[in-house]
Parts: C-alpha cells; sequence; structure tokens
C-alpha cells in the first residue's frame, strides 16, 4: 500500500477520522468516526472503498487515549507496516502565535497547553490526542492544522475588541473559527463559479453543531460571527452565542454561579438545547415545533440571529453576490435554509423553493442577484493537504523526478 495521511478532527465526546492516499489528487481511502467517548460504551461507524472498511459497532472508549487506542489498534491492522506517512489534526485554537499548518513538536504542545485557557472546550482534548498518538508512534509526523488560520489577517476594525486596549497584547482579540471550512469552501466556490466569484462579496453560513457565518472579499475574511472563542456568534446547538456580559455578573449574584458553571451552561446547556429544554438537533425541533411553543421558539430565535447575521455583514461587505450554506444544517435542513433568507430579498436574494427543497448546489432563483450555493464543506481533505504540503509527501510528484 501506498503512503497514507490520516486526519483527526477531536471533539469532546467525538473523534473524526479520514484516511487518504499521499499523492497529488489525495484519493480518500476511508471515513469515519468514534461516537460517545467517555460513555460506558462508544459507537466506532467507518465507511470506505474496501468492503471489510464499512461497518458500524460499539467499542469501549472511557476517555480519548483509549478511544485513539482503538482507532489506531485497527489503523494498524487495516494498513502495512510504515504505510501511515503523518498524522494531520485539527486544531481549534492557536492564540496569537500559531496558525499555519506546522508539524507538532514537545514545545508547541507546551506552549499550546499553556494556552488552554483561550479555549478550554477544545484545546486541552486536542492536546490529548496528540500526546495519545506521539505514545504509540513515536517517530510518526503529526501536523497543527489551525481552525483559526482562515481569519489571521482580520481588518484591525473587526479584529479589535472594545474592552482595554492592554489586553490586546495579552492575545485577547476575535479569532474566528470554522477557517478550515471556510478555506474549503472559497477554493469549491472559485473552482465552480470561477476566480472573479471568489474574489467578490461572499457570505458563507457553516450551520452545524457550531455555527458561524464569515463576510469574505478578495478571497480573505474580513468579519465573522465567532470572537475569542466559538462560543460567541448566533446562538447554536447547545452554545448561546452573543449574550449580554453583564449575566455574568448578575448570575453570580442572584444565582450564586461561578464562573466555570456560567462558562458550562453557555457551552453546553444553552442555544436550541437551552431555549427548547428538549433538544439541541434541528431536525428533532423541526418535528416538534407544531406542538412545541419551546422548539418552535428556539428554531425561530436560530433563523433569526442568522439572518440578522448575513445582514451585517452585507454592511461590512457593501454588498452582497453570493451566500454558501455549509455544515450539517446548512446543507440538509432546507426548511431552515429558506427561513433564513426569507425577508433578504431587499439584498437581492431570491430563493427558488424547488430548488431549495431538492438541496440543489445552486438554491437562488433564476433572476436572483445574489446566487446562493449549497456546498458540501470537507475539512478533512484541507487537514490532509496541509500535511502533504508541509512534510512534502507528495508521491506522484517525487515518482516523477
Amino acid at each position: 500500500m501506498n503512503a497514507c495521511i490520516l486526519t483527526i478532527n477531536g471533539g469532546s465526546s467525538s473523534i473524526k477520522f479520514a484516511l487518504f492516499e499521499a499523492n497529488a489528487a489525495l484519493p480518500r481511502i476511508l471515513s469515519g468516526r468514534i461516537e460517545g467517548v467517555g460513555q460506558a460504551q462508544s459507537g466506532f461507524v467507518s465507511k470506505g472503498i474496501q468492503a471489510a472498511d464499512n461497518f458500524s459497532k460499539r467499542v469501549k472508549a472511557t476517555d480519548h487515549t483509549a478511544a485513539i487506542h482503538v482507532l489506531m489498534d485497527w489503523i494498524q491492522a487495516r494498513l502495512e507496516n510504515g504505510a501511515l506517512a503523518a498524522v494531520a489534526h485539527r486544531v481549534v485554537h492557536g492564540g496569537p502565535d500559531y496558525w499555519e499548518p506546522q508539524r507538532i513538536t514537545p514545545a508547541m504542545l507546551e506552549e499550546l497547553r499553556r494556552l488552554s485557557p483561550f479555549d478550554p472546550e477544545h484545546l486541552p482534548e486536542e492536546i490529548l490526542l496528540a500526546e495519545a498518538f506521539h505514545r504509540q508512534f513515536p517517530v510518526l509526523p503529526q501536523i497543527a492544522c489551525f481552525d483559526t488560520a482562515f481569519h489571521h489577517d482580520l481588518p484591525r476594525v473587526a479584529r479589535l475588541l472594545p474592552i482595554p486596549r492592554r489586553y490586546e497584547a495579552k492575545g485577547v482579540r476575535r479569532y474566528g473559527f470554522h477557517g478550515l471550512s471556510c478555506a474549503y469552501l472559497m477554493e469549491e466556490l472559485a473552482r465552480l463559479d470561477g476566480a472573479e466569484a471568489a474574489r467578490g462579496r461572499v457570505v458563507v453560513a457553516h450551520l452545524g453543531n457550531g455555527a458561524s457565518i464569515t463576510a469574505v472579499r478578495g478571497g480573505k475574511s474580513i468579519d465573522t460571527s465567532m470572537s475569542f472563542t466559538p462560543a460567541a456568534g448566533l446562538p447554536m446547538s447547545t452554545r448561546a452565542g452573543d449574550l449580554d456580559p453583564g449575566l455574568n455578573w448578575y448570575f453570580s449574584r442572584t444565582e450564586q454561579m461561578t464562573p466555570q458553571q456560567f462558562n458550562d451552561m453557555i457551552n453546553h446547556k444553552s442555544g436550541l438545547l437551552g431555549i427548547s429544554e428538549t433538544s439541541s438537533d434541528v431536525r428533532e425541533l423541526l418535528v416538534k415545533e407544531k406542538d412545541d411553543v419551546r422548539a418552535a421558539e428556539a428554531l425561530a430565535i436560530f433563523c433569526y440571529q442568522a439572518r440578522k447575521w448575513i445582514c451585517a455583514l452585507a454592511g461590512a461587505l457593501e454588498g452582497l453576490d453570493t451566500v454558501i450554506f455549509a455544515g450539517g444544517i446548512g446543507e440538509n435542513s432546507a426548511p431552515i435554509r429558506a427561513r433564513i433568507c426569507s425577508g433578504l430579498g431587499f439584498l437581492g436574494l431570491t430563493l427558488d423553493e424547488a430548488r431549495n427543497a431538492q438541496n440543489a448546489p445552486v438554491i437562488s432563483a433564476d433572476g436572483s442577484a445574489v446566487k446562493t450555493r449549497v456546498i458540501c464543506t470537507d475539512e478533512e481533505i484541507m487537514l490532509a493537504r496541509s500535511a502533504l504540503r508541509v512534510l512534502n509527501l507528495d508521491n506522484s510528484k517525487k515518482s516523477q523526478t
């Protein structure tokens, strides 16, 4: 078997993975996920080009280290010795000093550990994943791909937070996230509609469990809804999005809520789940909304805030040429897309109801001034491309020299 690149996209209770051949085309061999990490029984799902790579089974993954052992034992049995050339990790937050894809070193992990207060929801688990791989494969190259990279050069007017200036020197600023997704979607827009469209005024709506909306002009991010952490912006599955900062102080006095409890509430108990009191899943809420006002209000607030962000970012762009919907909700939920776009006719955006219902690649009407696309994002291919580039692993090019 040719050399392969493994991509790892770790969350608080799941690990997504994919395996690619290490050549310029990066053919995908398989992909999958381990879900329910930390629970008594976890799920291990894989889909691939070979029959043996297609399965769903229960495994024991009491923590991320155990989950990695399950994954790597299977990968080792699946691949020939030496076939795994590198592992590429999605790292959500790199603070002010890390944004370009680069090889993971002990010094980097130590610095990321110091930066954990920047993103306590993701960085600790991502560090554990890298360390677990190193223990099992000490000489295997690992690449960190930072999800903030696409937004690194935000204009200062968007980057600076309106708090005392001295905190900027400590790295407190707007970073933006879903950068791997944004970068892929803009590459796809250029492929589908040409370079001129990709240089135009584009709003990227990555709507999934985590949701963000980004304004892109000239191929560069000029503003984005997420900020210092991924908890900012529009409401999400369990994240609150933007809130009055005075709530922290209010709850500390009236509920004796600690900072840790407040952080847990806005990240894990708010958003769609908090408003509906029943579910964080848009699909379930759509079923319930007719009989449950809480579900209806949760969806209404989500769509209203998404629409408001699109309008705000259209103002930052001084107009709008293209809207891209992506992510689990953006790619698959026609009702949510329709509700978000409802009332955006004044921006020149008109949906075609039939196209939208079919999840067509283009869902705007023929006469719409704003082209509206649905593009399936692919963070894993961006991770693999970064590893290929950083480690110069393109075997097809080597064979030609």
